[in-house]
């Protein structure tokens, strides 16, 4: 398993990942990575790739192949040519991997920290990712059902927000009977301004097959979690309207719809690979 960045290099499996979320990378420019990695700071020639992943009386356009290959495993790492990150082009020469990385055989070494024994148990202490749905423990599903659902739930919220924001002075008057009601206002005010453009990205990037939306999508999560959360709160705005009973089946639905939407979005990363 090589490292580097945020990446792994499975040499076994064959497979690229980012913060555990597969991208797909076919056999040649896959080769022609792990290559790169065995020799991380050192110029391959182009002859040298030739030789170890081609060979010499193989009747390829093999400047066309390689340099294929070479732009695949740039889209795969979101590098550029110009101002290369991971894989540095010298003229006349080769190539180069520049990027630290970690090889199979020097394993990191985590730091041993002491807890006390009584806490050790505790759930407190394992907030991560782990309480959440892994990639792998998810099922396939269909990539349209996948996007549609997707699709819906950027729908339903903006549904929420562009409500909300046409009916403030009803909002207001709700309102008044809480604690800190200018407070509460404001931020509902502001939380649905900041959610409409993340939600249009949300949308866009599904309708258009964008390849990275999984790993945009991870970045997002820790600010879009405690502010869906929030909004799951938006039935009680309705209370002139139905019945306590009904805002809080309401609210409890809404409280899961986040958790769903990010597996949703893994899914979709699935599917692309």
């Amino acid at each position: 398993m090589f490292q580097f960045g945020a990446f792994e290099v499975n040499e076994e499996t064959g497979e690229l990942r980012k913060h555990g979320i597969r991208i797909k990378l076919h056999s040649q420019p896959f080769k022609v990575l792990l290559l790169l990695l065995e020799t991380p700071g050192a110029i391959v020639s182009r002859k040298q790739l030739q030789q170890r992943l081609w060979g010499d009386g193989t009747f390829v356009d093999f400047e066309h192949g390689l340099n294929t290959a070479i732009n695949k495993i740039r889209e795969a790492l979101d590098d550029s040519a110009s101002q290369p990150r991971y894989l540095e082009t010298i003229p006349g020469k080769g190539y180069r991997f520049i990027a630290p990385v970690t090889p199979p055989s020097t394993p990191q070494k985590l730091p041993v920290i002491e807890v006390n024994p009584r806490l050790k148990a505790s759930p407190l202490l394992e907030v991560n990712e782990d309480w959440l749905t892994r990639p792998h423990e998810l099922p396939r599903a269909s990539p349209r059902v996948v996007k549609t659902l997707l699709l819906l739930i950027q729908l339903m919220y903006l549904a929420f927000y562009f409500s909300a924001l046409a009916n403030l002075q009803e909002i207001r008057e709700i309102l008044l009977d809480l604690p800190w009601p200018s407070a509460t206002f404001a931020i509902l005010v502001m939380t649905a301004s900041l959610l409409i453009p993340v939600r249009l990205f949300l949308g866009a990037a599904v309708t258009f097959d964008f390849p990275l939306l999984p790993e945009k999508f991870r970045r997002l999560f820790p600010f879009l979690l405690p502010m869906d959360l929030l909004w799951s709160t938006s039935p009680f705005l309705l209370i002139h309207h139905i019945t306590m009973g009904l805002a809080l089946g309401l609210f409890a639905v809404l409280a899961y719809v986040p958790f769903a939407q990010r597996s949703l979005v893994l899914m979709y990363g699935l599917e692309r690979s």
